[in-house]
């Protein structure tokens, strides 16, 4: 008998600021897969973006999840139970 898994959901959310934080962090918890376009900030605050990926970074890796740069224009956060492939994992 295969036993039922709950889904995982994959979100895309644009950071705009700071403001922002809150609702991603809770987000984060949910074990969500989130895709954050970071474009909009980046055009109007490049330190301001810098602070916000550094504080993001420190609490996704606090929760055991995984946050890496996806292309120039958007950040992927993974829950603990996903992890981001990288070149340096290269199974053969």
């Amino acid at each position: 008998m295969q036993t039922q898994k709950s889904p995982i959901y994959l979100k895309a959310i644009t950071i705009r600021d700071i403001n922002d934080m809150p609702s991603i962090k809770d987000e984060v918890k949910k074990d969500i897969i989130l895709i954050l376009r970071v474009t909009p900030l980046a055009q109007k605050d490049v330190e301001e973006l810098r602070k916000i990926i550094e504080e993001l970074y420190r609490y996704v890796r606090s929760t055991g999840g995984d946050i890496a740069r996806l292309g120039e224009e958007r950040v992927v956060v993974t829950p603990p139970s996903v992890k981001i492939w990288r070149e340096s994992y290269d199974l053969k």
